[in-house]
C-alpha cells in the first residue's frame, strides 16, 4: 500500500511537489519498500509485516534502539518516533513504517517551504497512516 500511485499523488500534495520517479517495490523478509525521488533528494519508504503484538512491539523497539530516538510522535498510529537521523518509525496493529529520509537535504527543504527533514518523514509517515485508517 505504501508505493502505489495514490500514495504518491497524497504525498506530492503534502510535500509540494511531485516526484520525477518512484522505484519498483521491493518484497523481501516480510519488508516491501519502494523509494520516492525527487529533483532534490530522495526518501524510502518500507513496511514490516509481523505476526502478533510482541513481534511488532519487539521490532518497533529494536528500530529505537538502533536508529535513536529523537521525540515521540503522538497521533500517528499506536506509536511513533522520530529518530536522531530525522527518519520517522510508526506501528500499526502489525505492521512497522519507516520513512528513511537520510537522502533529504537539511535545513531549507526540497519540499514544501519551511519544511525541514523531520516534517518531511512525519508528513510522509501522516499520508501513510491515512491511508491505514482501517486497514
Amino acid at each position: 500500500m505504501v508505493c502505489t500511485s495514490e500514495v504518491e499523488g497524497d504525498i506530492a500534495e503534502a510535500l509540494d511537489v511531485k516526484a520525477t520517479k518512484m522505484t519498483k517495490p521491493t518484497w523481501m523478509d516480510h519488508v516491501y519498500s519502494c523509494a520516492f525521488v525527487y529533483p532534490k533528494g530522495s526518501f524510502v519508504l518500507s513496511t514490516k509485516e509481523l505476526v502478533s503484538e510482541k513481534t511488532t512491539t519487539d521490532y518497533f523497539n529494536a528500530l529505537k534502539q538502533k536508529l535513536g530516538f529523537k521525540a515521540n510522535l503522538y497521533g500517528l498510529g499506536q506509536g511513533a518516533f522520530v529518530a536522531k537521523n530525522d527518519d520517522v518509525v510508526v506501528r500499526k496493529d502489525y505492521k512497522v513504517l519507516h520513512v528513511d529520509v537520510k537522502n533529504v537535504p537539511k535545513g531549507a527543504s526540497a519540499f514544501a517551504p519551511a519544511m525541514v527533514r523531520p516534517d518531511v518523514a512525519t508528513n510522509i509517515a501522516a499520508v501513510i497512516m491515512s491511508c491505514w485508517v482501517g486497514a
